[in-house]
């Protein structure tokens, strides 16, 4: 697998449970916007056996390499982001993970037994990164009991290894000069955004302002029933000149603690 096929495989899988990026992605190319992408995001564990050590190697094999870390503490993750050696149109991939030892016991159970119900050999797949769920995820009962902890693992368990968003690259549109001219066409055309701490996370100041979609609802069956649980969002990023006149290229940790919060049951009501 290249890196076109790559991205191209975890586009179609993000873009099945979020039909809402694919509209806004036609209704901004029907402006005559040509849609580059800023960077991709994806959630793990950081269980030895689907860590971020793990699901990088694929990304590092295709010319990635590491270009910053970033810790969240009140959602008790750890993250990574990867830059293209080579391919400076290549999307930034940005790679989370809970860090299961500042959980709960219980947590950290149901994590263990989770990832001890596959098969170890689906572990050494290399391309892990879209397998989706290589769990059993049908119980309603896990899902709530991750839930009451963390959003983020509930996610987890129920769609698995893929892009949890894919980001617009404000920069390259040539209609909206302002990532709020942005927000407001999509407010107009009905799409709800994430407002924890605000629509626009991030100030100039800080060289990069993010907004986002509320998360899709999807249809999941369980044993139990049926539940509509958010799925995806799309993440829009303008970025701004550093002193020497390059574009920063990282991420602020305060402003993407609340841009995971798209995916937030909680948001949806």
């Amino acid at each position: 697998m290249n890196k076109s096929q790559l991205l191209s495989k975890l586009w179609e899988q993000y873009a099945a449970i979020t039909p809402s990026a694919k509209k806004i992605h036609d209704l901004l190319e029907q402006k005559g916007e040509k849609i580059e992408n800023d960077h991709i995001a994806i959630r793990t564990f950081n269980d030895p056996r689907v860590s971020i050590a793990v699901l990088e190697k694929l990304f590092v094999q295709l010319g990635y390499e590491e270009k910053g870390d970033y810790i969240f503490e009140s959602k008790k993750l750890f993250a990574k982001h990867y830059e293209h050696t080579t391919d400076k149109n290549a999307p930034r991939i940005f790679i989370s993970e809970l860090e299961l030892e500042k959980c709960s016991s219980e947590l950290q159970q149901t994590v263990k037994q989770i990832l001890d119900s596959c098969d170890p050999a689906v572990f050494e797949n290399p391309e892990l990164v879209i397998s989706g769920t290589v769990w059993e995820a049908n119980s309603q009962e896990i899902y709530q009991k991750l839930l009451a902890e963390s959003e983020y693992a509930a996610w987890m368990y129920v769609y698995g290894f893929r892009a949890n968003h894919f980001t617009i690259n404000t920069n390259a549109l040539e209609g909206f000069k302002t990532l709020q001219d942005l927000n407001q066409f999509l407010e107009n055309n009905g799409w709800k955004l994430n407002a924890s701490g605000g629509k626009i996370k991030g100030t100039p100041e800080q060289l990069l302002e993010q907004s986002s979609t509320l998360a899709d609802l999807q249809t999941i069956h369980f044993k139990e029933g049926e539940q509509q649980i958010p799925s995806c969002y799309y993440e829009f990023a303008l970025r701004y000149p550093m002193a020497n006149g390059a574009l920063y290229q990282g991420f602020i940790a305060a402003s993407a603690d609340k841009i995971f919060e798209s995916t937030d049951v909680k948001l949806q009501k």
